[in-house]
């Protein structure tokens, strides 16, 4: 796991050096650079996870035509090296994946994509075609971000890392500044600064270097391809799903360094450690979990006992609000791009938790989008009745009297899952998601920032990923949307940012490609039955689980910032973005709060984040 970066054209060594000197934690333990005659210069840093003595970069073939900068794992490379052994390929380092992806590209040109099943963000230049090919994993798993300027190129892992080239001035993009208020991040392929973009996931982009042009291609996307036979079989598929995710936590055990397991309890992360010791020759698997003061937050219970039937050597601490607020400068003065998913904090603090003994951690992320485990899905039959009999008229004065219902700041209370239930129900379908999980409905948006706000431009790419799925049912819409949207730019970013910091490697044992091509011929309703989410995967996990966590109620990953805005323990400064947004509104909101008129904790939050983002002295010296 590492951090890259490069440019092309005016620039010199001491700028590349400060680009990755920005992201040193991606890549503690080496730093490597190279540049030519023609003014192309890479640059990588290295967190060694596999083939430690023998995997420097940039790597070069014998030749130097081809020269590579990599971040990310192919957990296929055996396989693949040997293919391109039975090719005659002969190979250089010992067990290196990056010369795995080296040569392959050799032999398979771009198409060696298709061959990988790992995650990856990557940057091979060609030096006999003239081209400098970037390229993203299937789901977004390692950030890619670039820019163009007057015929020149950069890019890098990190955001801030890019704005350390000084062609690059770290200005907010108003129009990202919207997306971030209206879904709590930037999707892809925006970014929050100017002029630079995220390279989407699935993508590969070509920069030509004679005649500076730019080609972007999708090589990959999520699309269903249900087999209605499955429904007659549940026994085999759930036998088949089980012997996939077997193999991919196994393959993802594999590291010459050591590996830990995240265990909060749920099926996800369970299944995850309960194959993990399956897999493991010494039946001695570290797990990491921790627990917070607010008992309807804590899960600490559920991971202990499960700690304790699989036989994990565990390790559980507790966050407190004291430990909370040291962390907050730890993690959003150096966070590149703002997110507004509050689970980043203890998502850190797990992280770090595990890199105490670890390098890298395995984690349940993918599995609720994968299996419509969110509680949006038990959502969408009520919505749509809703929406075919209550009246427009009737349902504002529904909101209204909901919203008199006392402000609980429990984890998922009922007043909190009414409102946002509510919140979406006045729009069309292919926008409510996106409306739930939001920091801001388009109301308060347009209130926001002072003008109209169109929900179809908006939500463009919410709209985008919900038509793309092809489905004629909602839950297959919906589990195209959160595939991706969510899990791209907000839990994969937020993993990997929680990760990176800590100088920990994540990996996603349920985003294995051959698992997710065994999932897209499931059909909705054994994802999804009506009234229980992961309906199948919980079937299948029968054997590896006990009852008590299959069928518990799922509390997610957050920590109590609603009551710890009202209560002072964390704070905005409504000024703060003034000549960005409308700061009358912001302290209208933020009185609401205070006062316990409404829940806005997702705003203030993304508020209170994007306030920490812009302290950072590049952003002040960019503006």
């Amino acid at each position: 796991m590492c951090g890259i970066c490069g440019f092309t054209g005016n620039g010199d060594q001491s700028i590349l050096e400060t680009m990755m000197k920005a992201m040193a934690y991606r890549g503690p333990d080496a730093a490597g650079s190279w540049n030519d005659e023609e003014g192309v210069y890479l640059g990588h840093r290295r967190l060694s996870i596999v083939d430690i003595a023998d995997g420097h970069q940039p790597m070069l073939t014998e030749d130097a035509s081809l020269v590579l900068v990599f971040n990310g794992e192919i957990y296929n490379h055996r396989e693949l090296r040997r293919d391109l052994e039975s090719h005659g390929v002969i190979f250089r380092t010992d067990h290196s994946d990056t010369e795995v992806l080296l040569h392959g590209y050799r032999k398979w040109g771009r198409s060696v994509v298709d061959r990988l099943n790992g995650m990856w963000a990557f940057a091979l230049l060609d030096r006999t075609r003239g081209e400098l090919w970037l390229s993203r994993d299937r789901f977004g798993k390692k950030p890619l971000y670039y820019a163009r300027r007057h015929g020149e190129f950069y890019f890098s892992s990190e955001l801030v890392s890019l704005c350390h080239h000084p062609a690059i001035r770290c200005e907010i993009n108003p129009t990202s500044l919207v997306s971030y208020f209206a879904h709590g991040y930037v999707p892809a392929p925006g970014s929050m600064v100017s002029g630079v973009e995220k390279l989407p996931a699935g993508h590969n982009l070509v920069y030509n270097l004679t005649d500076h042009s730019t080609g972007l291609e999708r090589y990959w996307r999520f699309e269903f391809a249900p087999q209605m036979n499955w429904v007659n079989r549940p026994q085999a598929l759930s036998e088949a799903l089980i012997e996939k995710l077997y193999a991919a936590v196994s393959t993802r055990m594999q590291a010459d360094v050591p590996v830990a397991v995240f265990l909060s309890g749920g099926i996800d992360s369970s299944s995850v450690a309960s194959l993990a010791m399956t897999a493991s020759k010494s039946k001695n698997v570290k797990t990491y979990s921790i627990g917070f003061e607010d008992k309807s937050f804590d899960e600490t219970a559920y991971s202990s006992d499960m700690a304790a039937v699989l036989g994990t050597d565990h390790t559980n601490e507790q966050l407190t609000v004291a430990g909370c607020l040291e962390l907050l400068d730890d993690v959003y003065t150096h966070l590149d791009e703002p997110m507004a998913d509050s689970s980043l904090i203890p998502s850190f603090f797990v992280c770090r938790l595990a890199r105490n003994q670890a390098t890298v951690a395995l984690g349940g992320d993918g599995a609720d989008e994968l299996f419509a485990g969110y509680d949006p899905f038990k959502a969408l039959g009520p919505a749509h009745l809703y929406s075919r009999f209550v009246p427009t008229s009737v349902h504002g004065a529904i909101t209204n009297l909901i919203g008199k219902i006392p402000v609980s700041h429990r984890n998922m209370s009922l007043d909190f899952k009414l409102k946002k239930f509510l919140s979406g129900l006045g729009y069309e379908p292919r926008i409510r998601n996106p409306v739930w999980l939001g920091t801001l409905p388009p109301g308060h948006l347009s209130r926001l920032f002072g003008n109209p706000m169109d929900p179809e431009i908006v939500y463009a790419e919410a709209i985008a990923a919900w038509e793309a799925s092809g489905a004629e049912n909602d839950i297959d819409r919906t589990l195209q949307f959160y595939m991706e949207m969510y899990l791209q730019n907000n839990i994969l970013t937020k993993m990997d940012r929680a990760g990176m910091l800590n100088s920990l490697e994540v990996r996603s044992p349920f985003l294995d490609i051959n698992l997710v091509n065994l999932v897209r011929t499931i059909p909705a309703e054994l994802k999804f039955d009506g009234r229980e989410t992961k309906y199948i995967l919980k079937k299948a996990l029968a054997k590896v689980l006990p009852v008590e966590i299959l069928y518990r109620r799922k509390k997610g990953f957050g920590i109590p910032i609603g009551q710890w805005f009202k209560e002072g323990s964390l704070s905005i400064n409504p000024d703060a973005l003034d000549g960005l947004v409308d700061t009358d509104f912001v302290k209208r909101i933020y009185t609401e709060h205070m006062n316990g008129q409404a829940d806005w904790r997702s705003f203030l939050w993304a508020h209170f984040v994007l306030e920490r983002w812009m302290q950072q002295p590049l952003f002040i010296s960019g503006s």
